[in-house]
């Protein structure tokens, strides 16, 4: 069986997902809510009979789980989907880990865009956009530095950098994004259907790494709050 803190992370989320309370999953899956409690904190392993009905409870394969494949209906990543990313013929050399972490990223940031887009809000894309493109230019300008390069090919100054203004104009795009969106909840506008099965449908193949990334953000700042 794959790890059992692994099973326990997706056992708890797709709970959740489903917007059950642990009383009424452990009922529904004929065992005792502290029996639950324990399968979701990683306190007990759980049996092959219980994997099976859990599968058929939250309809997903054995295979997405425990662990094995990010995809719900049990596909696996190929070699080749490992190695490619999102632009075909683009593939990066060197490190296998850094190819993975860049097509999850990529294909859930696809996803992502995509909604917004069905969304339409061109405040909340653009936000959306900054607050990515400010990362991506913090972690680059961390890289460029270690790797003893001229800084000057930057307009913003060294010292400002270090000050966290990339850091600042993230914290501001994200509060434009979340504004953006509160105000077309307030008009009523038509969202996406963002159910596990509407956007697995919509995304059929980038839905893998938005659940993966999701996923593994979530363990990891849970984690962090509990600290």
């Amino acid at each position: 069986m794959a790890s059992t803190s692994e099973f326990s992370r997706t056992l708890s989320l797709l709970r959740r997902e489903r917007g059950v309370s642990q009383r009424t999953a452990a009922a529904d899956l004929g065992i005792s809510q502290a029996l639950l409690s324990h399968y979701e904190n990683g306190v007990r392993e759980p049996g092959l009979s219980f994997v099976v009905r859990a599968c058929d409870y939250y309809n997903v394969s054995a295979d997405f789980i425990l662990g094995r494949t990010l995809s719900r209906e049990g596909s696996m990543l190929t070699h080749e989907e490992v190695l490619n990313t999102a632009e075909p013929g683009n593939i990066l050399q060197g490190s296998v880990m850094a190819t993975l972490q860049s097509k999850l990223l990529s294909g859930a940031v696809g996803v992502l865009f995509g909604l917004l887009g069905k969304l339409g809000d061109k405040t909340a894309i653009n936000a959306a956009a900054s607050y990515l493109g400010s990362a991506v230019y913090q972690l680059y300008r961390h890289l460029y530095k270690a790797a003893g390069a001229n800084e000057a090919y930057f307009a913003l100054d060294p010292a400002a950098c270090a000050m966290g203004v990339a850091g600042a104009d993230m914290k501001l795009s994200e509060n434009r994004y979340a504004c953006a969106l509160r105000n077309q909840a307030a008009r009523k506008a038509e969202f996406p259907d963002l159910s596990a099965e509407a956007v697995t449908a919509a995304y059929p193949g980038r839905c893998q790494s938005l659940t993966q990334v999701l996923s593994t953000a979530d363990a990891r700042l849970h984690g962090l709050s509990q600290n």
